[in-house]
């Protein structure tokens, strides 16, 4: 049996800050949008090969592509690993830190 102690706790029911929502939420996002692009860019080299008329750039375009569609999904909802952090990430202010 789980029992919810934030009613008799002061404060507890108050969550975090807004400005600490705010921002755990854009470094869970935006650690999201790191493994989506680290995810693409693997399954993109899988499918595609290598080309054997590759321009110059055409790697580093590609690289900005997939981080952009990754940053999208990440933005979008993505898979879950943010929310998955943001639900397990306690929201506690250290002591002498802003």
């Amino acid at each position: 049996m789980r029992t919810d102690i934030s009613a008799l706790v002061p404060g507890a029911a108050t969550g975090p800050p807004e400005g600490l929502r705010a921002k755990s939420e854009k470094a869970a996002r935006d650690f999201e949008s790191l493994l989506l692009t680290s995810l693409f860019d693997s399954l993109e080299k899988t499918f595609t090969g290598e080309s054997q008329d590759s321009t110059p750039g055409s790697a580093s375009y590609r690289t900005m592509g997939t981080r952009a569609l990754a940053e999208a999904v990440a933005a979008g909802g993505g898979v879950g690993i943010a929310d998955f952090i943001l639900r397990h990430l306690p929201h506690t202010k250290v002591p002498g830190k802003s």
